[in-house]
């Protein structure tokens, strides 16, 4: 009886919590506001939970103020809470829950500006995720914004806000494209909800001005979604946000774009039948140049959360490969890719604030050695970077069999060959920073010696358990790929299938688990050979060493100039992504 008024309580009840704890936590004592803010974090994702079930069957619907659809036309705005949106609303709580367990007692003061964000933060992301329609999906797109941009300089030292700043520029471009895609595609569809706009779709046979509206939307979240070359404001941010907001950057935030894209895609634009051919190959070949970059990129990094930013703009780039491939078995992917990399994600960025915390550093080569007293977060640091190598199982390994399985012999086998790179890249990257900082290894640096550090500072008074606990529990929810998981899948995806293309509503199941890419198995010896590259390289015979750097090093080092830091060049790369996205749709 109480599930038609259950949608907006995973968002009220972190705003209405953020604003009492803004209000009175001058009068708290120290505790209450971790507690507050915990407890509010772990009702809203129960909500979320106690909907996914019954969101199996039917969507939720909630019409705010009554403003109920007059003869099959939406005139109001609405929470639609089908399994997809559900099932990211409980993902979004377990990690905001385990970000505030790792931060409990990170800050000194009473006045609860941390908390207050925090909340806000999870209140726009899992409206993003509810919403369903376009104009209130760019609300809450802003309110994530404005919360991640506080959050990052929330330090107030310089380099944050010069990180801040950066990534406050570039996402509000994004935010401008955004915006501008929603008047293009009203002005000619006359609708906003998504139904209605599908629907328009279909009916108006869109033009330019419709296409131009998608092309800023998609762009907008693409920025969002740190996708080359949309993508140099991420690692400016990570580096100096606080490691419990690094934890919701890459752990989910990054990847909210890639699932408004994906909404976008499967519930109006393909039904539709408007997305090109051109389009999806180039989405295709932004995915794999952004695996690739990215894993490069995290291979050269010295800054532990520069290196782990990198890596997530790596991974990332797979998410935009599922979506390209614009097939149900792409799409579940895409969602449990989505899942099992922010899990991992979120831990290691964790082991990062370890480290930082207990031994007063960020960079790789001046802590090593200095992590054998805190040996078990090396333990779970080794254990993330296997994750991350795209080992046939657990969920990482689930969801990058679905993505290859449809393009495994498209494009001349670049696909499976991208995704074993990258993930041999970012997870050699972690093996060797857990190598050097806890093993002492590599007494010569790499081509990481000439990566950017910054110094930072985080506090040290927190005790080891507390910070490690949540990153291990994160680590084992990766592993855990339950009994009926294709069943559920199939259930999660049905409802953004265009009718067409739905035979998963007859009795056979649409999806069938894909086998296991034997490429998969190459990912994990790659990745160690390239640590083991760098950690004993003044071992290896001076002939191939020099070789191997000449032929890495002058492209790493135009890699690293790119990223120069400076904004001006970040927007005209956003720039030069958007027109290249025009041209390929004939804009």
């Amino acid at each position: 009886m109480m599930l038609p008024l259950l949608p907006p309580l995973p968002v009220v009840m972190p705003l209405t919590i953020a604003a009492l704890l803004l209000a009175f936590s001058h009068v708290l004592p120290r505790p209450v506001p971790d507690a507050v803010a915990l407890f509010a974090t772990v009702m809203a994702g129960g909500v979320c939970l106690a909907m996914l079930g019954p969101a199996l069957h039917a969507p939720l619907v909630y019409w705010f103020g009554g403003w109920v659809p007059r003869h099959g036309f939406p005139i109001g705005i609405g929470f639609y809470v089908d399994p997809p949106s559900a099932a990211m609303g409980v993902f979004i709580a377990v990690l905001f829950t385990a970000a505030l367990v790792f931060s409990w007692g990170y800050y000194d003061e009473v006045h609860a500006h941390f908390h207050v964000l925090m909340l806000l933060f999870l209140a726009g992301m899992i409206g993003f995720c509810l919403t369903h329609d376009l104009f209130d999906m760019f609300v809450w797109f802003e309110v994530i914004s404005v919360a991640a941009y506080a959050l990052t300089g929330y330090q107030l030292r310089v380099s944050a806000l010069e990180g801040a700043i950066n990534f406050t520029i570039v996402n509000s471009i994004g935010s401008y494209l955004f915006l501008a895609g929603i008047g293009l595609v009203y002005i000619r569809i006359g609708a906003l909800d998504f139904s209605a706009l599908e629907q328009g779709m279909r009916q108006a046979t869109p033009d330019m001005v419709a296409r131009g509206g998608f092309v800023l939307v998609a762009t907008g979240l693409l920025i969002k979604a740190a996708q080359v070359p949309f993508h140099f404001w991420l690692s400016d941010a990570h580096a100096v946000a606080p490691s419990p907001v690094s934890v919701i950057f890459s752990g989910v935030m990054v990847a909210l774009g890639m699932f408004g894209l994906a909404k976008l895609c499967w519930t109006v634009f393909l039904p539709a039948g408007e997305l090109t051919q051109g389009v999806r190959h180039f989405l295709l070949g932004m995915g794999i140049v952004t695996v690739l970059l990215g894993g490069l990129m995290a291979l050269s990094q010295r800054h532990l959360k520069r290196l782990l930013a990198f890596s997530t703009i790596s991974h990332t780039g797979m998410l935009l490969i599922g979506l390209a491939s614009f097939r149900p078995q792409g799409l579940a992917g895409l969602f449990v890719y989505l899942v099992g990399h922010g899990l991992v994600k979120g831990a290691l960025f964790m082991i990062s604030g370890i480290l930082l915390a207990t031994r007063g550093g960020i960079d790789e080569l001046g802590l090593r050695g200095a992590g054998r007293p805190i040996w078990p977060a090396g333990l779970a640091m080794a254990a993330g970077g296997v994750l991350l190598a795209g080992l046939p199982f657990g969920l990482m390994g689930q969801g990058d069999d679905y993505i290859s399985a449809p393009l495994r012999h498209s494009l001349g086998g670049i696909v499976p060959f991208a995704i074993v790179f990258g993930a041999a890249c970012t997870a050699g990257a972690v093996l060797r920073a857990a190598g050097r900082i806890f093993l002492g290894l590599g007494p010569v640096a790499g081509e990481e010696e000439r990566g950017p550090t910054d110094e930072e500072a985080e506090k040290a008074d927190r005790p080891l358990w507390l910070m490690l606990w949540p990153a291990v529990i994160l680590l084992l929810l990766s592993l855990i790929v339950p009994n009926g998981a294709n069943a559920f899948l199939t259930g999660l995806v049905r409802d953004w299938l265009p009718p067409e293309s739905a035979n998963l509503t007859t009795g056979a199941p649409m999806l069938q688990k894909p086998p296991h890419d034997p490429a998969a198995w190459f990912g994990l010896p790659a990745a160690l050979a390239l640590a083991a590259f760098d950690l004993m390289r003044h071992r290896l015979p001076a002939w191939f060493v020099g070789m191997v750097d000449k032929m890495k090093n002058p492209l790493l080092r135009y890699l690293q100039a790119a990223h120069s830091g400076d904004v001006r060049d970040y927007v005209a790369w956003a720039a030069f992504g958007l027109a290249t996205f025009a041209v390929v749709w004939n804009i």
